[in-house]
Protein backbone atom coordinates (compact mmCIF):
# COMPACT_ATOMS: atom_id res chain seq x y z
CA UNK A 1 0.00 0.00 0.00
CA UNK A 2 2.98 2.48 0.54
CA UNK A 3 3.55 2.20 -3.00
CA UNK A 4 -0.15 2.51 -3.76
CA UNK A 5 -0.30 6.53 -2.54
CA UNK A 6 2.62 7.45 -4.56
CA UNK A 7 1.30 6.02 -7.53
CA UNK A 8 -2.05 6.83 -6.92
CA UNK A 9 -0.38 10.73 -6.68
CA UNK A 10 1.49 10.57 -9.60
CA UNK A 11 -1.80 9.37 -11.65
CA UNK A 12 -3.56 11.71 -10.44
CA UNK A 13 -0.84 14.07 -10.96
CA UNK A 14 -1.19 13.38 -14.49
CA UNK A 15 -4.57 13.27 -15.26
CA UNK A 16 -4.83 16.85 -13.55
CA UNK A 17 -1.77 17.76 -15.92
CA UNK A 18 -3.30 16.55 -18.85
CA UNK A 19 -7.50 17.81 -18.07
CA UNK A 20 -5.47 21.27 -18.02
CA UNK A 21 -3.92 21.03 -21.10
CA UNK A 22 -7.23 19.65 -22.92
CA UNK A 23 -8.87 22.70 -22.05
CA UNK A 24 -6.96 24.69 -24.29
CA UNK A 25 -7.15 22.60 -26.86
CA UNK A 26 -11.59 22.21 -26.90
CA UNK A 27 -11.07 26.47 -26.80
CA UNK A 28 -8.83 26.37 -29.64
CA UNK A 29 -11.49 24.06 -31.44
CA UNK A 30 -14.32 25.40 -30.34
CA UNK A 31 -13.11 28.85 -31.53
CA UNK A 32 -12.09 27.39 -35.35
CA UNK A 33 -15.41 26.13 -35.47
CA UNK A 34 -16.96 29.46 -34.84
CA UNK A 35 -14.73 31.42 -36.66
CA UNK A 36 -16.06 28.36 -39.56
CA UNK A 37 -19.86 29.14 -38.74
CA UNK A 38 -18.92 32.95 -39.00
CA UNK A 39 -17.24 33.16 -42.45
CA UNK A 40 -19.95 30.68 -43.61
CA UNK A 41 -22.73 33.21 -42.59
CA UNK A 42 -20.83 36.15 -43.64
CA UNK A 43 -20.18 34.42 -47.20
CA UNK A 44 -23.98 33.56 -47.78
CA UNK A 45 -24.80 37.51 -46.46
CA UNK A 46 -22.65 38.43 -49.40
CA UNK A 47 -24.18 36.00 -51.55
CA UNK A 48 -27.62 36.85 -50.77
CA UNK A 49 -26.91 40.63 -51.14
CA UNK A 50 -25.29 40.38 -54.57
CA UNK A 51 -28.13 38.23 -55.78
CA UNK A 52 -30.84 40.85 -54.68
CA UNK A 53 -28.44 44.02 -56.52
CA UNK A 54 -28.10 42.23 -59.42
CA UNK A 55 -31.95 41.23 -59.34
CA UNK A 56 -32.80 45.21 -58.84
CA UNK A 57 -29.73 46.42 -61.59
CA UNK A 58 -32.06 44.02 -63.67
CA UNK A 59 -35.75 45.62 -63.02
CA UNK A 60 -34.19 48.98 -63.42
CA UNK A 61 -32.60 48.11 -66.57
CA UNK A 62 -35.51 46.91 -67.61
CA UNK A 63 -37.61 49.34 -66.96
CA UNK A 64 -35.02 52.11 -68.52
CA UNK A 65 -35.39 50.49 -71.67
CA UNK A 66 -38.95 50.47 -71.89
CA UNK A 67 -39.30 54.16 -70.92
CA UNK A 68 -36.50 54.82 -73.66
CA UNK A 69 -38.32 52.82 -76.34
CA UNK A 70 -41.65 54.64 -74.91
CA UNK A 71 -40.32 58.14 -75.15
CA UNK A 72 -38.50 57.15 -78.60
CA UNK A 73 -42.37 56.42 -80.04
CA UNK A 74 -43.32 59.75 -78.64
CA UNK A 75 -40.63 61.13 -80.07
CA UNK A 76 -41.75 59.64 -83.42
CA UNK A 77 -44.58 59.72 -83.19
CA UNK A 78 -44.65 64.11 -82.85
CA UNK A 79 -42.01 64.44 -85.05
CA UNK A 80 -44.17 62.24 -88.06
CA UNK A 81 -46.87 64.49 -87.48
CA UNK A 82 -44.81 68.01 -87.46
CA UNK A 83 -43.19 66.46 -90.66
CA UNK A 84 -46.82 65.51 -92.17
CA UNK A 85 -48.00 69.06 -90.79
CA UNK A 86 -44.91 70.53 -92.31
CA UNK A 87 -45.53 69.23 -95.79
CA UNK A 88 -49.27 69.50 -95.33
CA UNK A 89 -48.49 73.76 -95.18
CA UNK A 90 -45.73 73.62 -97.64
CA UNK A 91 -48.07 72.11 -99.93
CA UNK A 92 -50.73 74.82 -99.08
CA UNK A 93 -47.71 77.65 -99.82
CA UNK A 94 -47.28 76.53 -103.20
CA UNK A 95 -50.25 75.72 -104.27
CA UNK A 96 -51.51 79.67 -102.98
CA UNK A 97 -47.79 80.70 -104.42
CA UNK A 98 -48.75 78.90 -107.76
CA UNK A 99 -52.47 80.41 -108.06
CA UNK A 100 -50.83 83.64 -107.42
CA UNK A 101 -48.65 83.31 -110.26
CA UNK A 102 -51.16 81.73 -112.62
CA UNK A 103 -53.17 84.86 -111.97
CA UNK A 104 -50.51 86.90 -112.93
CA UNK A 105 -49.79 85.39 -115.83
CA UNK A 106 -53.06 85.11 -117.15
CA UNK A 107 -53.39 88.67 -116.00
CA UNK A 108 -50.67 89.65 -117.25
CA UNK A 109 -51.21 88.03 -120.74
CA UNK A 110 -54.35 89.92 -121.18
CA UNK A 111 -52.56 93.00 -120.71
CA UNK A 112 -50.48 92.72 -123.09
CA UNK A 113 -52.93 91.32 -125.45
CA UNK A 114 -55.10 94.34 -125.16
CA UNK A 115 -51.75 96.19 -125.90
CA UNK A 116 -50.81 94.60 -129.22
CA UNK A 117 -54.58 93.99 -130.73
CA UNK A 118 -54.79 96.41 -133.25
CA UNK A 119 -57.21 99.38 -133.07
CA UNK A 120 -59.99 99.57 -135.38
CA UNK A 121 -59.87 103.25 -136.59
CA UNK A 122 -63.14 104.00 -139.15
CA UNK A 123 -60.82 105.20 -142.02
CA UNK A 124 -59.35 101.43 -141.85
CA UNK A 125 -62.59 100.20 -142.29
CA UNK A 126 -63.51 101.41 -145.57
Amino acid sequence: MKRLIPTTLALAAALTFAVAHAQPLQTVGSDLKGAGHDTAHATKTVAHKTVRGTKTGYHKTVHGTKVGADKTVDVSKTVGKDTGHGVKVGADKTADVSKKGYHGTVNGTKKLGHKLKPKHHSSDEQ
